[in-house]
């Protein structure tokens, strides 16, 4: 059973099917980019989105229980560049997933991850079928590598390395896809923020201490925010002090890149209303490992001088 913080509603799933499955997952698809530049008619592209969402949300991929209120909300939003040739597409992908905060109306986002090659092959005539062990066409894989990537996240914000077995999951669809696909971000090469590198993030035993982290943010932190926020701030500056720490070992990880565009204007909101010297360490932490954002973090320390 999941070890999730509200009641689960085992006898509602024994009325309906559809109750059990995990994920609320609204999808998206934008193809004004496609047809601006070919001028073709792609009318069928209208069922894909049908496909996807109904792929995501029926389909059971754990054993767990879950009540409809348990589901786990997320996104996918598809945006199709190009197509050149019938029913191959080149698209990039965003997934986010959410997370309810105990005693509050507030989702927080805890994972955020832009695929810049979600490349497949879809037409109409053509099902749309999974298989848990072995290679069938990148549109299932992909869809069930991020099913799984969801799951995984998730669990692993309400129970310490609770998103193991997905993780695995997850990696055994990306070694079957690197045998059957064309798409080099499920390959080694090439782009450090691919697919394939989230995987091998998500497994790497050097970042246990990042994914320890994300539990004991999200389930003794924000979770108890309600209750004590200074308790949060507190949790919060000492995952980014274990993040440096990580950072340091592996710079440029795509899954810590992954955390910073979830999470950026949380941890701002958050550390914000600590003390002068929680500000001022919360700023060097978030300047060092984010410094995209720096003049974002700089009220930090600047706000009330």
């Amino acid at each position: 059973m999941k070890g999730r913080y509200y009641l689960v509603l085992f006898w509602v799933c024994l009325f309906t099917s559809s109750q059990a499955q995990e994920l609320n997952c609204q999808v998206t698809i934008n193809s004004d980019q496609l047809f601006a530049q070919q001028k073709t008619d792609f009318s069928y592209v209208n069922q894909l989105k049908g496909i996807i969402t109904e792929f995501m949300n029926n389909r059971r991929w754990s054993n767990d229980q879950f009540a409809p209120s348990e589901r786990i909300n997320c996104s996918i939003n598809i945006n199709l560049l190009k197509s050149l040739t019938q029913g191959v597409f080149e698209a990039t992908a965003q997934v986010v997933v959410t997370r309810p905060v105990y005693g509050t109306n507030y989702e927080t986002t805890i994972f955020s991850y832009v695929d810049r090659a979600f490349n497949f092959v879809y037409l109409p005539t053509t099902p749309v079928y999974f298989r848990d062990n072995q290679f069938s066409d990148d549109l299932t894989s992909l869809l069930a590598f991020y099913a799984n990537v969801i799951l995984a996240v998730d669990y692993d914000s309400f129970s310490k390395q609770g998103g193991n077995q997905f993780i695995q999951k997850a990696y055994s669809i990306t070694n079957l896809a690197q045998q059957g696909s064309p798409n080099a971000s499920w390959q080694t090469g090439g782009d450090r923020r691919n697919r394939y590198w989230l995987i091998e993030n998500l497994q790497n035993q050097q970042l246990i201490p990042f994914r320890d982290g994300m539990y004991t943010y999200h389930r003794l932190g924000l979770d108890a925010f309600a209750t004590n926020p200074a308790q949060v701030r507190k949790q919060t500056l000492t995952l980014l002090n274990t993040i440096r720490t990580i950072g340091l070992q592996l710079p440029n990880s795509v899954l810590i890149n992954s955390f910073f565009d979830a999470k950026s204007q949380e941890l701002y909101n958050i550390l914000y209303e600590g003390t002068p010297a929680e500000r001022k360490q919360a700023f060097d932490l978030l300047s060092f490992l984010d410094p995209a954002k720096t003049e974002n973090y700089r009220k930090l320390i600047t706000d009330g001088q």
